[in-house]
């Protein structure tokens, strides 16, 4: 087997002994030097092993895929990983399924890790990729090595790195719909083996999908500027240290593309009548120090300490009835101290040294978090509020939420190898976590003061959990692996936002959400590693399922635990490399996740749903990828590279109750280009067919649909 081999410790890329970074793949002169499918090192459970030596359900997309993929987006993993379905809005804050399970509310199920930093929430992560190493999808609960909110799974992105050799790049993607996109980034040494640095930045624009007919203008143009920066430093030998900095400003003007009611959707597509544009100002930062120490005797170590902050606010208000009626509004533009997410995290991890030939693996440490969220937002109600059944006009009701999240965790893995073939996996993490919530509510009729209607009002809560893992791996053959896990998954608990429902009373507790999942899996490599098959079956049940009811018009979303669910299914991920140049990928997974009991209450009414599907969940994603190589040069430095790809997603709901539907739909990309060892030219093209599909909706019937065709070229150099 030909492996492309890295050392990667939590973002921290180095070869202690020599004291040099080997961040750069060990890959053959040329990708048509070879059929047989490459192995990587990944860092899945926190220390370096083969992808396919792991026993668990894991994607590993490489930096060739993530080009030959063309993602731009972490939106634009859905169907490339089996199983995994995100989008969003119009807002850029992916909602992220996997299995079935999904975020309904702004603590995430699926966690996301960016050079190992958890992203904490879906207010404080960036879901722009450039110059991506490799990422890593874990299928399935990941709670004891990765904690709160892992129990879809995980989705760990890790960035190239600077080493001793300076390298670079630049980019440029023109397309239709105004699309334009520039990347760059560079990395060197400052001082060989001691001193490194590197960044690298995208600006992205583009004007909207939508028209809104109101004015006969472009509606959702958005813009954003992306950075990436490191400083690393070798003090002495086995020791390092990481200095990084990821920002993304992000403006769009006429955020929420979204109209009322499905028929309008698709007779209308891309068309909306809203008299509001709002525009929304959306700034995130994310830094990071990490301190790593590699002893080949005794442990590795690293600390990993991570500041994140977000202020997404609109400059001018957002359409809240989404429609030509001047009826209702969002406004949270409050200053600088309102509506900014702020988070400190630490984290201490031991393990096994990377080196070490020892049958017995362990990894263990400690995990600190403290967040800080203000919220303070107000729902106007304008002239014709009276219309949509509001009892007045011409008003506003001030919600005001400050909230304190702080906790902390414990956590360790093992792994025994007990004989060269059998070897067993136990783990166990111990998570506690406490909330406190301040409400205030005003009600302010138009040019006067405002009145309180619930005073200052606070309440603490606090949650424990252990997330415990085991598991069974069999090794067949060399390359062959067959394995079990069951592992705990839970998503923390809260309590209810001020809103006007009576029935939805604040400061409400509601109990953290766990999963019991199981997984039967075996990963191969066939014909001189020119075949790559993997195969999961998994079950899982979820209790005391944290179901979200929105709420109109305060747009604020309660969660209750009123459910139970189920989900079950398969996946599968193939990779072939039949003959010199041509290679084929394809993943396939299956679905059912379905209520046993679900009960919702809103403004005094009880339904129940029992039996009916999980929302943003297809029951099938599936996708196939054919790519062909052809040298142009004797030396085959230039290649021709033809590629298509069809994605086909199953039936999926929006809406708890099931009458939101979309039905399957397939989209078909393609890419043609050549590229030689600095220069890259190549053409593009995304869901070719212009299908028209449900993005996003929420469950009072407003619909998102997805991105139209899109075409362009990008133009790409490498030194």
């Amino acid at each position: 087997m030909k492996l492309l081999k890295f050392s990667i410790s939590s973002g921290l890329i180095i070869m202690f002994g020599t004291a040099s970074f080997s961040q750069e793949l060990r890959k053959p002169a040329s990708l048509n030097d070879t059929v047989q499918l490459e192995d990587v090192f990944v860092t899945a459970q926190k220390r370096e092993e083969l992808s396919q030596k792991i026993p668990l359900s894991l994607s590993v997309i490489s930096a060739r895929k993530v080009q030959d993929l063309r993602l731009w987006n972490s939106s634009e993993l859905t169907a490339v990983v089996p199983g995994l379905f995100a989008n969003n809005s119009g807002d850029e804050r992916n909602v992220i399924s996997i299995r079935g399970i999904t975020t309904t509310s702004y603590d995430p199920a699926v966690a996301v890790y960016v050079d190992g930093v958890n992203q904490f929430s879906l207010d404080t992560y960036i879901p722009q990729l450039s110059d991506v190493e490799r990422i890593e999808v874990l299928r399935g609960p990941q709670g004891t090595l990765y904690g709160r909110n892992a129990m879809g799974g995980v989705i760990n992105i890790i960035t190239k790195q600077p080493g001793n050799t300076p390298n670079g790049f630049a980019e440029l993607s023109i397309g239709n719909n105004g699309l334009q996109r520039y990347a760059a980034g560079i990395r060197t040494p400052i001082v060989k083996d001691k001193l490194y640095f590197g960044a690298s930045g995208v600006y992205n624009k583009r004007d909207g999908y939508y028209t809104n007919t109101f004015d006969n203008s472009s509606f959702d143009r958005q813009a954003a500027l992306t950075g990436n920066y490191f400083l690393k430093y070798i003090p002495i030998e086995n020791w390092g240290i990481t200095m990084n900095l990821k920002h993304q400003n992000n403006r769009n003007n006429g955020a929420f593309p979204m109209v009322n009611g499905l028929e309008e959707a698709f007779e209308n597509p891309y068309k909306l009548n809203q008299d509001a544009v709002g525009k929304m100002v959306d700034n995130t930062l994310n830094a990071s120090l990490t301190v790593n120490h590699s002893s080949p005797r005794y442990f590795d170590f690293i600390s990993q300490t991570a500041w994140q902050s977000n202020q997404r606010i609109y400059d001018s208000p957002i359409d809240g009835d989404f429609s030509p009626l001047d009826a209702v509004t969002i406004i949270n533009d409050y200053g600088n101290k309102w509506n900014k997410v702020k988070v400190f995290t630490q984290e201490f991890r031991f393990s096994t040294p990377s080196k070490s030939f020892s049958p017995v693996k362990w990894v263990g440490g400690a995990y600190l978090f403290h967040q800080s969220n203000p919220v303070k937002q107000a729902t106007h109600f304008g002239k014709d509020a009276e219309m949509i059944g509001a009892p007045m006009a011409n008003f506003a009701t001030i919600n005001t939420t400050t909230a304190t999240n702080k906790g902390y965790a414990l956590f360790g893995q093992i792994s025994y190898d007990i004989t060269t073939r059998f070897s067993i996996i136990g783990g166990l993490r111990y998570d506690h976590e406490s909330k406190d919530l301040e409400v205030k509510g005003e009600f302010q009729p138009d040019g006067e003061e405002a009145m309180v209607t619930q005073p200052d009002t606070s309440a603490r809560a606090s949650f424990k959990a252990f997330s415990p893992k085991l598991g069974i791996q069999f090794s067949m053959a060399e390359d062959n692996i067959l394995f079990a896990n069951y592992s705990r998954g839970f998503r923390t608990g809260g309590l209810t936002q001020l809103s006007s429902d009576p029935s939805q009373p604040p400061l409400y507790p509601y109990k953290p959400e766990y999963s019991n999942s199981f997984e039967l899996g075996t990963k191969n490599m066939f014909f001189n590693d020119k075949l790559r098959l993997n195969l999961t079956a998994f079950y899982a049940k979820i209790t005391d399922a944290q179901v979200p009811t929105l709420v109109l018009p305060d747009a604020i979303t309660i969660t209750r635990n009123t459910g139970e669910l189920v989900s079950k299914g398969f996946e599968l991920e193939m990779n072939t490399r039949p003959f010199r140049g041509f290679e084929m990928d394809y993943s396939f997974g299956y679905t059912h996740a379905r209520y046993e009991s679900l009960k919702l209450s809103q403004y005094g009414n009880e339904t129940d749903l029992e039996g009916k599907r999980q929302v943003f969940t297809p029951d099938i994603t599936s996708m196939l990828a054919l790519q062909y190589r052809l040298p142009l040069t004797a030396n085959k430095e230039w290649q021709l590279t033809l590629r298509g790809e069809w994605i086909y997603l199953g039936q999926q709901y929006f809406d708890l109750a099931n009458q939101i539907r979309q039905a399957p739909y397939q989209k078909l990309n393609a890419r043609v280009g050549v590229s030689g060892k600095y220069l890259g030219l190549f053409f593009w093209a995304r869901n070719l067919t212009d299908r028209k599909f449900i993005a996003y909706a929420y469950d009072f019937g407003a619909i998102h649909l997805g991105e139209p065709e899109i075409y362009g070229v990008t133009v790409s150099v490498k030194f």
